[in-house]
Formats: C-alpha cells, structure tokens, sequence
C-alpha cells in the first residue's frame, strides 16, 4: 500500500517501527497548516522555520520515546507542540528582555499596544492564555479537535470539515458547543479570563 493514502495512525506506527519514510508523508502532509500557525504568531519567517523544525525534531524524539496517544489527533497533536514552543521562544525573549522591529516594520516603539503594556499585563495575559489552554482539555475530543484546528491552525471550516471527515454543518456544531462548554466551563471554575 501506499504511503500517503495511509492514515496518520498507520504513519505513525510504521515510522516507530522504522519506516522514516512514513514521517515524510505526515510532514508532507501537514507542513502548511503547523508552518501558517507559527508564522501567525511569531511573524518573522526565519524564526518559524526554525520553530518548524524544533517542531518535528520534537516529534520524532516524542514518538520514538512513545509519548504520541494513538487517538487519530495527530495534527491537533503537532500543533499543541509548535504553540508549546513558541511560548517558549516568547519566554526566553522576554528573559533576555530584548525588544526589537519585526520584518514587517512595524515600530514597536510606537506602539499604544506595547508602550501601555506592563510586566502585570503580561503576566495577566499569560494566566488567561493557560487558563483557556487548559479548560480546552476539558472538552469532548470532537470539540477540542474543531476548536484547536479553527483557532490554532486557521483552518476554514470548509478544511476542518475535510480533515474530520464530517460535514460543514457538523464542524460548525462542534465548535458552537465548544464555546458553549467553555463559557460553562468558565463560571463553574470561577475565572475571570479578562485582562482589566
């Protein structure tokens, strides 16, 4: 059979068992959508190469050390790792307290976003942001997996209905009911996901 009409699942067990070509195919396959997301965050093109390969690299280590669940969410899977790692870059930037213009030119100087930010605001920010990430987990799998590939990867729902294999309607229900359940998931936790 071959390779690229297998499933990421077949893909997955048949580069664990050694076929490096099967991992190709999965990049092949999902190199635009986890490249577009880092880019979206990151917005400078030779950082998110390298964010794309530290990626894979991640990958690799993580399923030969057996760590990938064999849940057929291997994309959402890919891109909790590419978004893990570009909070990291962030962090270390951070750190090392440098500020500088992105390829863009846009003045960060100049910037009512960024002059009026405060160390508090980051921190407050960051807190949402891992509050949201978290009660994510909490949804059905069908609902994290529209959610994740509609937020996190910018997927239309058109390309989302595709990749689930249901139809548009369906993938618009999931991501209603996701939003729905986090709201729930929201108040019952009792948190403030607001920055002022």
């Amino acid at each position: 059979m071959k390779t690229c009409v297998l499933s990421d699942n077949e893909l997955v067990s048949n580069f664990v068992s050694g076929d490096q070509s099967s991992l190709e195919v999965l990049i092949t396959r999902y190199r635009k959508q986890v490249y577009s997301y880092i880019v979206l965050l990151i917005k400078n093109q030779h950082l998110a190469e390298d964010i794309f390969q530290d990626t894979f690299v991640k990958v690799i280590r993580s399923l030969h050390e057996g760590r990938y669940r064999d849940d057929g969410k291997f994309l959402a899977w890919v891109v909790r790792i590419a978004h893990n790692l570009v909070i990291d870059h962030f962090r270390r930037e951070k750190q090392m307290n440098s500020v500088s213009n992105n390829e863009f030119g846009m003045d960060v100087f100049n910037s009512k976003r960024f002059a009026a930010k405060t160390v508090e605001d980051d921190i407050i920010h960051e807190q949402i942001e891992q509050d949201l990430r978290n009660l994510v987990d909490y949804l059905p799998d069908d609902q994290k997996e529209v959610l994740i590939l509609r937020h996190y990867c910018g997927l239309s729902f058109k390309e989302i209905a595709d990749q689930t294999h249901v139809s548009i309607n369906t993938a618009l229900g999931r991501m209603r009911y996701a939003l729905i359940n986090l709201r729930k998931l929201v108040k019952e936790k009792n948190l403030i996901l607001s920055e002022q």
